[in-house]
C-alpha cells in the first residue's frame, strides 16, 4: 500500500528529553501536557491537525501532521487552546535550567515531493493521516510514487 494525501500538508516532529531523570517534578507536567493538547486536536477536526503518532523514550518523538502551515502556528498561539497556557507553565517552571529539553521541526510537504510505502502494517503515519491506495502500477516504486505527485488516479505529473 501508498499513502496519498491531497494537496499541501505539513509534517511536525515534536518532542522532549528527559535531561536529569531524578527531576520528575520538571518533566511530569511536560509529559502530561500533550495528551491534553491531542484530545482536543482530535475533538476539533477543523484545527486542520490530521493524525499523530507517538513514542517514547529518553527522547520522546510526537510525528504529527497538519494539513497547512497557518493552522499549525494558529493553534500554537490561540488564547482559547491548551498549547500556549502548557508552553507559557514550562517556561516557568523549566524554562532553560536544563532539566527538559524540548525541540520541534516542521516541513511544509507538497504534491510529488514525498512517497512512502507500507507492508503487512496497519493504517500509520502518512497511511493514517492520509489515504491509503494500493502501490501497484506506476505505484509500484518508490520513483513511480514520488513522481505521481500524491495523486490518487496515479496520474503522473507530466500527464497533467
Amino acid at each position: 500500500m501508498t499513502a496519498r494525501l491531497d494537496g499541501d500538508f505539513v509534517v511536525f516532529l515534536i518532542g522532549m528529553r528527559f535531561n536529569r531523570l531524578w527531576r520528575v517534578d520538571r518533566w511530569a507536567p511536560v509529559v502530561a501536557a500533550m495528551p491534553r493538547m491531542l484530545r482536543e486536536l482530535a475533538q476539533k477536526p477543523e484545527l486542520g491537525f490530521l493524525h499523530g503518532e507517538s513514542y517514547f523514550g529518553r527522547t520522546t518523538l510526537m510525528l504529527l501532521y497538519w494539513r497547512s502551515l497557518d493552522p499549525l502556528l494558529a493553534y500554537a498561539k490561540a488564547k482559547d487552546a491548551r498549547h500556549l497556557p502548557a508552553w507559557a507553565a514550562f517556561n516557568r517552571a523549566v524554562g532553560t535550567d536544563g532539566s527538559v529539553g524540548i525541540w520541534h521541526e516542521t516541513y511544509l510537504v507538497g504534491p510529488g515531493r514525498y512517497e512512502n510505502v507500507y507492508v503487512n502494517m496497519p493504517a500509520f503515519g502518512l497511511g493514517a493521516a492520509g489515504a491509503l491506495v494500493p502501490a501497484v502500477g506506476p505505484l509500484a516504486s518508490a520513483q513511480g510514487r514520488a513522481a505521481h505527485g500524491g495523486r490518487r488516479d496515479g496520474a503522473s505529473a507530466e500527464s497533467r
